[in-house]
């Protein structure tokens, strides 16, 4: 029609074009029908920000997000307000990102509560992992089991600096014997992302040990997660 102005398509995509249709839906089949292996971390990622972002194409976004936090799992773990800082991410689509973090905590989660802990131990890696591999800031958590080595509540004690949590191992017994635990496993992070215990770590965790054990409490293990891995005092041979 004469006069009539055609409405503009966003910026980089074609109406029709693969990256606007066809390209969504071959990346959909293609994680329904091989999985999560057959997919990149930026692809994986692109599949997450389609419902926030309907109409863009999302390919060099996720590749940005790659490119800056280092990895699927570092771009849904990293706090909103750097999120925020990458051009083109709304709060509609962090919100998104953030609550594949908060399901993936639940899941791991949900496989260590109601089953014997030392007999799943692999399920409470994984959960230590997701949970906190990927702060920026440390966190020293603390898993207080029962006699039958089942969580009855894991807590978030202490958040601290990029190096540095304090913790007060007399605390630490207290809030045991305040919910009945008979052994408790010590967690916290490295942001460094290199797990290795430091002296202090290694003090704090034997002083608590000492405290712990007259009062009928085990220190089964005390797990450090970073980037990079994990590392166990208890496997280190250092309580």
């Amino acid at each position: 029609m004469p006069g009539r102005t055609k409405r503009p398509v966003p910026s980089g995509l074609k109406e029709g074009s693969p990256h606007y249709f066809g390209h969504r839906e071959r990346l959909r089949t293609r994680f329904r029908e091989a999985g999560t292996d057959a997919l990149t971390d930026y692809e994986l990622l692109e599949l997450v920000l389609f419902r926030a972002l309907p109409r863009r194409d999302v390919k060099p976004l996720a590749k940005t997000l790659v490119a800056k936090f280092g990895s699927f799992a570092e771009v849904v773990a990293a706090p909103h307000a750097r999120l925020a800082e990458v051009k083109g991410l709304g709060d509609s689509a962090i919100t998104d990102l953030k609550i594949v973090h908060a399901a993936a905590g639940r899941m791991a989660r949900g496989q260590v509560h109601k089953r014997p802990v030392l007999s799943s131990w692999n399920a409470v890696l994984d959960y230590c992992r997701t949970t906190m591999a990927f702060e920026e800031k440390e966190q020293f958590r603390i898993l207080f089991l029962d006699k039958r080595n089942q969580l009855i509540v894991d807590e978030l004690q202490q958040v601290g600096t990029v190096d540095h949590t304090p913790v007060y191992p007399r605390e630490v017994v207290k809030r045991a014997l305040e919910l009945s635990a008979t052994a408790i496993i010590l967690v916290h992070n490295h942001p460094s992302g290199d797990p290795t215990p430091s002296r202090a770590d290694i003090h704090m965790t034997q002083s608590i040990v000492e405290i712990a054990k007259p009062l009928g409490i085990s220190v089964h293990d005390h797990i450090i997660v970073g980037k990079e891995g994990h590392a166990s005092l208890k496997g280190l041979r250092l309580i």
